[in-house]
């Protein structure tokens, strides 16, 4: 965990991945993320595979440097303790629809009445001014909504989702990216903010960078889509034994793969010397790459072009990446012991910061495990608090 933001203060309603996986980052980066969790915990809990009923290995993945308290916002006991609790806190997070923040008493006009400087942000599935504000979003759902599940179709035209959590984990970055710069915003105009977040528009701006194209223009000059990503010859190419990722990439790299290939001849076609006929035609380019692929081994491929510019790489299977000997040296896979589910591997922070101050992660904590801590800390007594779980306004202590 880095001290970088250290003293703000999180309040957390988010669940599944992509809130959770946004304040994870930012509780990497320091700041005290109070996860709000209701009476039966956040669904990720209990996602397989897990040791035990509340604590899933996706969960544990994505909610360490975290305290969880728990509360029933639909008691008024439950409501007064969080509005106490904003009164504390620099951020709000939720990623539920704006209805339903409003009727559990946590939307932002609710907010703000209790502290003005508050930065709220919502990662709602659509945006509050379209007609879809209401409806329910998961990944998949945003997959196909987007045009990414159709981006990504099969040999046979068939639309797929990727088999990762990548609309929820792109929303996540985003949600990281809003909240630091309605800090920022704080810190600078002593003002607070309402940001919106959501996952559609969210992926959709994430995916036309390249893929809006000719619709760049007016009038358009064709249709979506960026050639190079969409070309069928790039993917993985074929060799002896498996197959290896290559991407000649400038008129340099092209020069030398050919030249590597023994095809010097090649080097002269103007669709390696030219960039905008290389673009306009690297279809052609990417099919001659599979013809000399196959050639070799991958090993052979890889010593070939280790002396060389070109990027290139084997292709790991996940499995692969926990021997891998770069992931290795960085120490990206830690061992360490968890208070509740024991011996445990984790995924570190993907950044290294030098000259910041650095302490060690605060394990994902199991539900409700800061109620008494945190409880205390709002000027309630054990006796106060005790009453409070009796009557069904936090868990069980």
């Amino acid at each position: 965990m880095f001290a970088i933001l250290n003293g703000v203060r999180i309040l957390d309603f988010s669940t599944i991945v992509l809130g959770p996986y946004a304040t994870q980052m930012l509780g990497d980066f320091g700041a005290e993320i109070i996860k709000i969790e209701n009476l039966d915990g956040d669904l990720f809990r209990t996602v397989r595979p897990g040791r035990s009923a509340k604590m899933g290995a996706g969960f544990i993945n994505s909610n360490r440097n975290k305290r969880s308290l728990t509360l029933n916002l639909k008691t008024d006991e439950g409501r007064q303790l969080f509005y106490r609790l904003v009164k504390t806190a620099d951020v709000v997070v939720h990623n539920m629809r704006n209805k339903t923040a409003i009727k559990l008493g946590i939307g932002y006009e609710d907010i703000k009445v209790h502290n003005a400087e508050i930065v709220y942000c919502a990662a709602q599935g659509y945006g509050e001014a379209g007609p879809l504000a209401d409806a329910p979003a998961y990944d998949d759902i945003i997959q196909a909504a987007s045009g990414f599940a159709d981006l990504n179709a099969d040999a046979e035209g068939n639309p797929r989702y990727a088999p990762t959590i990548l609309a929820d984990k792109v929303a996540a970055q985003q949600l990281a990216f809003a909240v630091m710069g309605g800090l920022i915003h704080k810190f600078r105009t002593g003002k607070g903010c309402c940001i919106e977040a959501p996952m559609f528009e969210g992926l959709v701006s994430f995916i036309m960078v390249e893929q809006f194209s000719n619709q760049s223009f007016v009038p358009t000059t064709g249709g979506t889509g960026y050639q190079r990503m969409n070309s069928p010859y790039r993917r993985p190419y074929p060799t002896k034994d498996g197959f290896i990722a290559l991407l000649p990439y400038s008129t340099k790299h092209w020069i030398e793969f050919f030249n590597l290939v023994g095809h010097p001849e090649l080097t002269k076609w103007d669709l390696v010397s030219d960039p905008v006929k290389r673009s306009e035609n690297i279809d052609q380019l990417y099919e001659k790459i599979m013809e000399f692929t196959p050639s070799k081994t991958t090993d052979e491929w890889c010593e070939l072009l280790g002396s060389t510019d070109i990027p290139h790489t084997r292709v790991n299977r996940l499995d692969d990446l926990l021997t891998n000997e770069h992931l290795r040296a960085v120490k990206f896979f830690e061992e360490y012991e968890h208070p509740t589910e024991g011996s445990m591997r984790r995924i570190r922070s993907p950044y290294t910061i030098h000259g910041i101050e650095q302490s060690d992660d605060i394990p994902t904590p199991s539900l409700g495990e800061a109620n008494m801590s945190l409880l205390k800390e709002l000027g309630l007594d054990a006796e106060e608090i005790r009453q409070l779980a009796e009557k069904g306004v936090i868990s069980p202590l």
